[in-house]
């Protein structure tokens, strides 16, 4: 079964960090470019980070640049979202995604796999 599953999400403090994964089975990760996307409560969903095949190049959105690290690990399949100093506008769900296409992109349409979710929440 092809899928992925993210993991890291919870509950943190304005300034905090949280790091998010996504592992992927029954496909190897490494030969595909992946997004995160995050969706907060009635808006659409935005893209955040990407990394494209072999991490040639990495694209962020204009909100989190400085802040946030999208990265792989090829041996465990996964790739990573480290957000640190973590905002109240942060909060969302965020969603890891898969493609094929050889560059980055923003667009939600490009990207044919994606996971569950995991919440994010930034609160005092």
């Amino acid at each position: 079964q092809l899928q992925l599953v993210e993991s890291g999400g919870g509950l943190v403090q304005p300034g905090g960090s949280l790091r998010l994964s996504c592992a992927a089975s029954g496909f190897t990760l490494a030969y595909t470019t992946v997004g995160w996307f995050r969706q907060a409560p009635g808006k659409e969903r935005e893209g955040v980070a990407c990394i494209s095949i072999g991490g040639v190049s990495t694209n962020y959105a204009d909100s989190v640049k400085g802040r946030f690290t999208i990265s792989r690990d090829n041996a465990k399949n996964t790739v990573y979202l480290q957000m640190n100093s973590l905002k109240p506008e942060d909060t969302a769900v965020y969603y890891c995604a898969a493609s094929t296409s050889y560059s980055c992109s923003g667009y939600p349409g490009a990207f044919q796999r994606w996971g569950q979710g995991t919440q994010v929440a930034v609160s005092s």
